[in-house]
């Protein structure tokens, strides 16, 4: 049989495709460890490393667009809601999201999941003019060349934590897309983050505007997709139906062995506020997240395309 190079983040839902609990029809699957799997994005899109990949759904997307042989099947392991994520400085005087308008505001890159999403938020709720804010960036994106021209890059060696307590930006998102690491992806790199400074969150009530949104617009935000080198889909076409579902099977595994997601608390939270599965995969069943994605993207700059529908890998993808 064929070998298939499979790298993942660290999800229980994936866990049995990885240690052979759940077979690839026809395939050996070999897994790569990569930490943390963002490094993987960018060397998956930059050299083709792997066979099989999760990749940032916006990466995928300019990946695409760029002509990079990777192609898509509708396997979403991860996915977040991104009101909290936006912290202000006690010194910046923030009380609305319009009031970051001629403000600088810190992501570790412009095309970051985290990002774009928000930015879409921000703009279709609250009318932000997204032009109007400096967005300060510390790191590459990994596919590089779209950023606009109001996207600044940092000019020394100190993370965003250290320039948002510097007050030299005004506000920033938290975790991997801004203050809670420092530096390019790499192992450990949250614990070269700086202790974050005293903020308060553009948001207070995230976990209330959040299900609000997601009752109004049905979206709930991907951050993963699976991806496969192109090449391997021209040569076997029921590969990536075997591959979702293998995928399919690895979740209903998991969550007949923990039905509360106990091993993820924050998908147990989400699922709660969707009122159902927290990572459904397939087309149909995130078909509003899909069209925000590409709109959010094209709006900001990322891609030229308008939405569409080819974004998958032909296949058998029965809502799961």
């Amino acid at each position: 049989m064929e070998s298939l190079t499979i790298t993942l983040g660290g999800y229980a839902h994936s866990d049995a495709v990885l240690d052979g609990r759940v077979p690839v029809d026809g395939y050996v699957v070999k897994p790569v460890e990569v930490r943390p799997i963002i490094a993987a994005y960018r060397r998956m899109i930059r050299d083709l490393e792997f066979d099989v990949c999760e990749l940032a759904p916006v990466s995928y997307l300019m990946a695409r667009e760029a002509g990079v042989p990777l192609t898509a099947i509708p396997v979403f392991l991860n996915r977040r809601f991104h009101h909290g994520d936006v912290q202000c400085s006690p010194s910046s005087g923030i009380t609305a999201p319009r009031d970051l308008e001629g403000r600088r505001v810190g992501v570790r890159a412009y095309s970051v999941s985290t990002g774009v999403w928000a930015r879409g938020v921000l703009e279709d709720d609250y009318g932000v003019d997204l032009s109007q804010v400096t967005w300060v960036v510390d790191d590459d994106d990994h596919v590089e060349g779209r950023a606009p021209a109001n996207v600044e890059r940092v000019r020394d060696e100190r993370s965003l934590s250290e320039h948002l307590a510097a007050n030299e930006i005004d506000a920033a998102f938290t975790g991997n897309a801004g203050t809670g690491r420092a530096g390019n992806p790499k192992d450990g790199w949250e614990a070269t983050a700086d202790a974050a400074p005293v903020t308060y969150p553009l948001f207070a009530d995230r976990e209330v505007i959040e299900r609000d949104h997601y009752l109004r617009t049905g979206i709930y935000p991907l951050h993963s997709v699976v991806v496969v080198r192109s090449e391997l889909v021209e040569k076997d076409p029921e590969l990536p139906t075997r591959l979702y579902a293998a995928f399919v099977e690895a979740k209903r595994v998991a969550v007949a062995e923990d039905p509360d997601f106990t091993a993820l608390p924050r998908l147990a939270r989400q699922g709660a506020m969707v009122g159902g599965d927290p990572i459904p995969y397939g087309i149909g069943s995130n078909a509003p997240s899909l069209a925000a994605l590409q709109r959010f993207s094209r709006a900001q700059g990322l891609i030229d395309a308008e939405p569409g529908e080819d974004l998958f890998a032909p296949g058998d993808y029965p809502d799961s």
